[in-house]
């Protein structure tokens, strides 16, 4: 499934976004998910939790779905 996801800052890291999607329940999961689960940064295996993600990047994450970087309310589909 294809989502947007809005950022309110100009970036946040992978460990905050999933937090944010619900994912984990907090930051210290981070670590443990990303090494146990795949994650995908605009199509390539990421495991660092501090990665930065900025608007127009694609995060993937195969059990929850697609999701897109935007920064304004208007570009959600």
């Amino acid at each position: 499934m294809k989502k947007t996801f809005i950022l309110k800052t100009e970036y946040m890291t992978l460990g905050q976004f999933l937090k944010e999607v619900d994912v984990i329940s907090s930051g210290g999961m981070a670590k443990w998910y990303l090494q146990e689960h795949a994650v995908f940064v605009n199509g390539e295996p990421e495991n660092r939790r501090g990665r930065k993600l900025y608007k127009d990047m694609m995060i993937e994450i195969p059990e929850l779905g697609t999701f897109f970087m935007e920064t304004n309310a208007s570009d959600a589909k």
